[in-house]
């Protein structure tokens, strides 16, 4: 296996940029010598965050969102980007209470990954912890509804092939195994 550190980027050409995601084409000679002219990568400026909320009866709360790339709605944990200036923890607390209406304690980074690592740089952090207090009003432009789930309801919800958003897969999963 080559060194990493020998990775390099030659040169790059930017397709497209915005707030956010870019696309660049770079020639890149990888540790063993080769020379990829043409290597496509969607570059993301902000890294994202999931989380894992839980009310006292150990029930989940999930948000529904409609999402365009799919043509599907479906109920997901609350997640957003990371802002400027912003740690995991703290974007998990603002999107939550943006998109459910509930403040949050005790909260945990359970692991960070990356989800497409052979063509993005996109760092996608997953988060757990505990509802406080009643909720306020969220983002009805976002989400359609909020509500929550046991355990039971999102494994039917996965095997029924309801839940198909890798990023609340990998969350859920991670959550249960870590």
């Amino acid at each position: 296996m080559g060194d990493p550190q020998k990775l390099e980027r030659l040169e790059r050409r930017e397709i497209y940029r915005s707030r956010w995601v870019n696309l660049f084409v770079d020639r890149v000679r990888f540790p063993n010598g080769t020379i990829i002219p043409e290597h496509h990568l969607l570059d993301f400026d902000h890294p994202a965050v999931m989380a894992i909320v839980q009310n006292q009866a150990g029930q989940y709360l999930m948000v529904k969102v409609c999402r365009y790339p799919t043509g599907r709605s479906e109920w997901e944990f609350p997640a957003g980007l990371i802002e400027d200036g912003e740690t995991p923890i703290q974007a998990a607390r603002r999107e939550i209470l943006e998109e459910t209406g509930f403040i949050t304690r005790d909260p945990v980074l359970l692991y960070s990954f990356n989800p497409m690592s052979g063509l993005a740089n996109k760092v996608f952090f997953v988060m757990r912890c505990q509802v406080e207090g009643i909720p306020g009003s969220y983002d009805t432009q976002e989400i359609s509804g909020v509500a929550w789930f046991t355990e039971n309801d999102i494994l039917a919800m996965i095997r029924a092939g309801e839940m198909q958003d890798g990023y609340c897969l990998n969350a859920f999963f991670l959550h249960k195994t870590l």
